[in-house]
């Protein structure tokens, strides 16, 4: 299928502003689509198996796409071919199908409200619910026997389960997996499509633990079939649990930081050569020097020895900007690591431009990505966090427009 105009992927996620376009601060997130395609070419290459099928793709794109703007996200990666989508609230998969997509979604995050209300919805958008309580297939039940309109042709309700292997977070725990089946087996109307789990230390040095889950897994599985019931697709693979055990592809993965080009493992050895995605980038709207003892931002947390020359961009806190950063995170400026000096603050943050010759107004700030031969990575600035480069890239706010381009 032909890419649509670039200009239409902007227009999607187009900011509401009265503003004209010349008038918008030039803080911005750029997204890479021509990254994003071959970041799922390389994982596909990664998956693919010799003997028998590869393993399905799924693309995971809850909050927001990693903060990359789901609709244009989801739209190019259906035209590149991805099996489907997950997303993990229900909002999140009406969005997407509001905006078009055609693609099968998956809600994985399970949570319908109380008494299950948003089921009907799930179903009314052609969005697959995974469910992990009684209770809940209990309801969907219900809602296939009496509001026949929700399922196309008459065909049965398809949903996944989900089981807790490991996790103790979401999925059915394992003393409420008779009961659970039991309810399975006795729903005529519903159709047992997928069974998943998923892994909660895919990326840890040492793999006993995912493939103690993944045997717990293939247990449940086990027993599923023993009550006659085989789904069509097990999954329980993140990106690092697919990139780095073949024995957990089972039917399908769920590849979410991969596509947006962070190596999803510590250990560096998944294989594929990844490209980041996403660039946020500013420009230099304030220049001052400052004297000997001169101190800056709020707590006057650091001061200057000599004169300095120190520059101000509009990007903070309320932007994604973490304020662990302050005294400590950098940015570029013509091809030169900079030092952020001071507080981060909400909307400002100051930066020690005295050792790049010919720093100006206007100059182009880069806080994420790549500018000439200098990369400031998601990874880099967790490290500084002391979190990981999935809460980098999904504190960008919303306030930061995201622009989309080739290549």
């Amino acid at each position: 299928m032909t890419d649509r105009p670039i200009e239409e992927e902007v227009r999607v996620l187009k900011p509401r502003r009265a503003a004209p376009a010349d008038a918008v601060r030039p803080t911005r997130a750029e997204i890479s689509l021509t990254a994003l395609r071959h970041n799922l070419r390389v994982v596909k290459n990664a998956l693919h198996q010799e003997q028998g099928p590869s393993p399905a793709v799924w693309g995971v794109l809850k909050a927001d796409a990693y903060g990359h703007g789901a609709p244009a996200v989801a739209r190019t990666l259906e035209r590149a071919g991805i099996d489907g989508l997950c997303v993990a609230l229900l909002e999140e998969g009406v969005e997407l199908r509001e905006a078009g997509l055609e693609l099968p979604i998956i809600v994985m995050g399970g949570y319908y409200g109380p008494h299950h209300r948003g089921l009907e919805d799930a179903l009314a958008h052609r969005l697959t619910p995974v469910l992990y309580e009684r209770g809940q297939v209990e309801r969907l039940r219900h809602i296939a026997s009496t509001q026949p309109e929700l399922s196309p042709s008459g065909e049965r309700v398809n949903f996944h389960l989900k089981v807790d292997t490991g996790m103790a977070r979401l999925g059915a725990s394992p003393s409420e997996l008779r009961e659970l089946f039991d309810e399975v087996v006795g729903s005529p109307g519903l159709s047992l499509s997928g069974l998943m789990s998923h892994f909660a230390t895919a990326d840890d040095p040492d793999p006993s633990g995912a493939m103690v889950q993944l045997a717990r897994f293939r247990a449940v599985a086990q027993d599923l079939a023993a009550r006659g019931l085989e789904p069509k697709q097990l999954h329980i693979a993140n990106s690092a649990g697919a990139l780095r055990f073949p024995n957990a592809r089972l039917d399908a993965t769920r590849i979410g930081l991969a596509l947006y080009g962070i190596e999803p493992c510590p250990l560096g050895d998944t294989g594929p050569e990844l490209r980041p995605t996403m660039r946020v980038r500013t420009e230099v709207v304030a220049m001052r020097t400052l004297a000997d003892g001169d101190r800056v931002g709020y707590g006057h947390t650091w001061t200057a020895v000599g004169e300095r020359r120190i520059a101000t961009v509009p990007i903070g806190y309320a932007d994604g900007l973490s304020r662990a950063l302050s005294n400590r995170g950098h940015m570029l400026l013509r091809g030169q690591r900079v030092p952020i000096v001071g507080i981060v603050s909400m909307d400002l943050t100051t930066i020690d431009v005295t050792e790049v010759p010919g720093a100006a107004l206007g100059d182009e700030v880069v806080v994420l990505g790549a500018q000439e031969n200098e990369r400031i990575t998601a990874e880099e600035i967790a490290e500084h966090m002391r979190t990981i480069p999935w809460e980098v890239v999904t504190s960008i706010s919303r306030r930061v427009p995201r622009f989309y381009r080739e290549p």
